[in-house]
């Protein structure tokens, strides 16, 4: 991927999230279809316990990195970045049980299909800023275009 680092935008910019719980600490390299974060691994994460974080917490960076991508996309179209739902994991394997305190991760989500919708599939990894493999998945998310009336149909 890439992307000059003076265009990349802050990662809080991307997400419908607040502190604490961006999980992401920015955005590595940018394209239309895909997006490479990293998050640094530290006492005050969440879900950090004993200096460490289990690596089931991988699911939730790589939806918080798909999300980011969708967030570009709403930037790039001067739309407002909107909530958006992780509907599915398929075949996540992680090649380790923690993720460990110090360790720095690299998140990679990149758009795999996209239906008119809202319903997509990213394909997501987590590696090493080696290349290392650490874990890896398929999800499948869904951001309708009223998330009021998505919650409350009864509304």
């Amino acid at each position: 991927m890439s992307c000059k680092p003076e265009f990349l935008p802050p990662i809080a910019d991307l997400l419908p999230h607040a502190a604490p719980m961006i999980l992401l600490d920015r955005v590595v390299a940018l394209r239309p279809d895909a997006i490479e974060t990293e998050l640094v691994i530290h006492d005050a994460s969440p879900f950090c316990e004993h200096g460490r974080v289990g690596a089931w917490v991988g699911i939730e960076y790589m939806a918080q990195s798909a999300a980011a991508l969708v967030g570009a996309d709403a930037l790039r179209a001067g739309q407002p970045v909107r909530v958006g739902f992780l509907v599915g994991t398929r075949d996540y394997r992680a090649d380790t049980p923690w993720f460990h305190r110090g360790e720095v991760l690299r998140v990679f989500a990149e758009r795999e299909f996209q239906a008119d919708n809202g319903m997509a599939a990213m394909r997501c990894r987590i590696a090493r800023p080696d290349g290392t493999p650490l874990a890896a998945c398929l999800l499948s998310v869904y951001q309708p275009d009223d998330v009021t009336r998505f919650l409350h149909p009864e509304a």
